[in-house]
């Protein structure tokens, strides 16, 4: 039986899943109309009075939202909070189209007038919100879709401002490498959120679109956060000659570190983009027919308010699941399976596309554990690497739980002082507080520093890495005495055990400085 939502919306099929939740293709059965439905599980709830202030959060952001009437943001049909404060459901347009992520190839740069055309959208999108004003505050690749017209839609309007309130500030843990490649330097000083912090992620999009690659790249967060903050971008004349001089300069000016040099509002963006827009009637340009299958984001500009042609009643995005095999694979064949999953796998992560690498894993799990046992070290290096991808990806919820599983997974086969089973749970601890469980987070890090000890002593090697890293959470989070606790005795330990030279040494002496 389908789950029915407020005894009226039913969730038929996922549609895709994130961080903060999961969007489903579902149906109104009192409008007999298809809507999607975004799920958000908020684990942070635990208190009545935590769970006033989260429901009138909610509903005014929910409500806000709605109040952007334009044909660039979907629709708020309704916003649902059931009783346990567990699940938030927003129902909402159902949008058939492919995200601007699908669009971007370091391989194949995109024509410069798709980039203007999708940018003028986007911009105009934001001037509509920004006049309420409500700031996105996520603009990135995945939030931007594109339909069968060309027409761009930007989602997921205020869901970060719904959990940003009630959730801690971590930013030293590693684990938003993806938003954080379009964040502005404000918001990564934690600083007011204003219209031109949207604007500067809009820079990052352009710059990504025209080059293939983002603005700043590098494998550690910290380091592309100090990059937004510190480091001179270059231009996109850097990377490619037939980048006009002034399409350039407006890309510069977004991404200005202080927000005061960008430009005054998103109207001002598509004023200075309209001489790369072309004009209505202009035929496609040689050259031009990027990516054939998907959507045409110049089309809109160049017959605007179109009928819609024949060639466009198919829906752009397609179903890609690998059906189900009818026959047990032999074990040749379930070999070169793994190993066309684990290479394709490989791929997909070097491209940054983290949850269609996890799901060429997913398609193999099952029949490998069913070939070799659930428990079978392979099935379990297959889902540790898929829950990796998850986390990349920021579905931050779908990775704790499967960490957890195999957590427990590997405490049956290694025993109870698995290294791998404590990896695991430390990888789901940091999980609970991607999504708000600080409490949560830290209990379990906790108990598994008092497992590690029990197990080594607290000087082993394990546990003085534990007890660091459990030292640089607390500090992150703001808990400066709880900081203290934990690192004045491992410090003291290290220049006993290792001198004050060593770097592990000089790296606790730093942050207590700080403190």
């Amino acid at each position: 039986m389908r789950e029915l939502i407020d005894k009226r919306y039913e969730l038929t099929a996922m549609i895709s899943s994130g961080g903060m939740g999961a969007v489903w293709r579902g149906y109104d059965i009192v409008l007999d109309r298809p809507v999607a439905i975004k799920r958000i599980r908020v684990d942070q709830v635990e208190t009545g009075e935590l769970a006033k202030e989260f429901t009138e959060r909610f509903r005014r952001e929910a409500r806000v939202t709605a109040r952007i009437r334009h044909h660039g943001v979907p629709q708020v049909y309704d916003a649902v909070l059931d009783a346990s404060f567990e699940n938030v459901y927003l129902v909402m347009e159902l949008i058939d189209g492919v995200t601007l992520r699908d669009y971007l190839d370091p391989d194949a740069q995109l024509p410069l007038s798709w980039v203007a055309a999708v940018t003028a959208q986007i911009a105009t999108v934001l001037s509509h919100a920004h006049a309420l004003p409500v700031v996105h505050r996520d603009l990135k690749p995945d939030n931007v879709l594109l339909t069968r017209d060309g027409s761009v839609k930007v989602i997921d309007f205020g869901i970060a401002a719904i959990l940003d309130q009630s959730a801690a500030k971590i930013t030293r843990t590693g684990q938003q490498i993806g938003t954080l490649r379009y964040m502005s330097p404000e918001r990564i000083h934690d600083h007011p959120v204003t219209p031109r912090s949207d604007l500067y992620s809009l820079g990052c999009l352009m710059h990504e679109m025209v080059v293939g690659r983002p603005l700043f790249e590098h494998d550690s967060p910290y380091e592309v956060q100090r990059m937004h903050i510190e480091e001179a971008p270059l231009g996109l004349r850097e990377f490619r000659d037939d980048v006009p001089v002034e399409l350039e300069r407006l890309v510069l000016a977004l991404v200005a570190k202080d927000p005061r040099d960008r430009p005054a509002d998103a109207y001002a963006v598509y004023e200075r983009l309209l001489p790369f827009l072309p004009a209505p009637g202009a035929p496609i340009p040689p050259g031009e027919l990027y990516l054939p299958g998907l959507p045409d984001p110049t089309r809109i500009f160049r017959r605007p308010n179109a009928p819609l042609e024949t060639s466009q009643v198919e829906p752009t995005r397609v179903s890609t699941a690998p059906a189900q095999p009818t026959a047990p694979l032999t074990p040749l064949h379930l070999r070169t399976a793994i190993d066309t999953a684990l290479h394709r796998y490989e791929e997909l992560v070097e491209a940054d596309r983290f949850a269609q690498a996890a799901d060429a894993l997913v398609a193999v799990i099952d029949n490998a554990a069913d070939a070799r046992g659930a428990d079978h070290v392979d099935v379990l290096e297959l889902r540790r690497k898929a829950a990796g991808a998850w986390v990349l990806g920021g579905e931050y919820r779908r990775a704790r739980t499967e960490l957890e599983s195999l957590a427990e997974a590997y405490r049956r086969t290694e025993g109870r002082f698995s290294e791998s089973a404590w990896e695991m749970r430390s990888m789901a601890a940091s999980c609970r507080m991607q999504i708000g469980d600080i409490d949560g987070g830290f209990a379990v890090m906790n108990q598994l520093l008092s497992d590690i000890v029990a197990a080594g002593g607290d000087c082993s090697e394990a546990a003085l890495e534990m007890r660091l890293s459990l030292g640089e959470l607390y500090f992150d989070a703001g808990a400066s005495e709880e900081a203290r606790r934990i690192l004045e005795p491992l410090r003291d330990d290290l220049l006993v055990l290792r001198g004050p030279d060593d770097p592990l040494s000089a790296q606790v002496s730093v942050l207590l400085d700080e403190l």
